[in-house]
């Protein structure tokens, strides 16, 4: 049987796709960039901060966001998702601004504790590329009402997304002393 898109779907799937594939490219390239250009004046150690509370946060809401699907609050379901969506947009924003503004700070640690920390750092890098599309798609799923398709992404969404929050925050207490 042949599936059919929707109207909807020969749009969204599309700037999902390509969202998806630019976001890790412009950071990638951002993080290498040869110039630094403060836009905020900032200094280096306020963007992280900012970083670790918005994770934080979000993988709250993903917690509270699980907690309400299970009890078939719904409505509370959807909106405290479509807050921890609001929260990591922000971030990608304001991480985006913090690699045109400051310089990458190198991790200082040593021994085990150094394992530990690129283990997490890396995964994190991955999964946080990893869950752009994903994201995108059950949050388009979830509010176009396909309620099967949102849920069977979901599954996969979920924890990938709670992960990358939650050492978004260690990668943060990691790097702290360091800032």
């Amino acid at each position: 049987m042949k599936r059919t898109l929707t109207k909807t779907d020969r749009i969204a799937i599309p700037v999902i796709v390509a969202l998806s594939i630019l976001v890790p490219i412009i950071v990638l390239v951002l993080m290498y960039l040869p110039e630094r250009y403060n836009i905020l004046g900032t200094q280096s150690g306020t963007f992280p901060l900012f970083h670790a509370l918005l994770n934080g946060s979000t993988a709250v809401l993903l917690m509270m966001g699980y907690f309400f699907m299970k009890i078939q609050e719904y409505k509370l379901h959807r909106n405290t998702m479509i807050t921890a969506f609001g929260l990591s947009a922000i971030f990608l924003i304001s991480y985006v601004i913090s690699k045109i503004s400051n310089d990458p700070v190198p991790y200082g640690g040593e021994g085990a504790l150094r394992y530990v920390y690129f283990f997490i750092l890396i995964t994190h890098i991955i999964l946080s590329a990893i869950i752009v599309p994903l994201v995108l798609f059950t949050m388009y799923r979830g509010l176009t009402a396909e309620y099967k398709k949102h849920a069977k992404i979901a599954r996969w969404t979920f924890p990938i997304w709670l992960y990358v929050a939650i050492t978004g925050v260690l990668v943060y207490i990691f790097m702290l002393p360091y800032y």
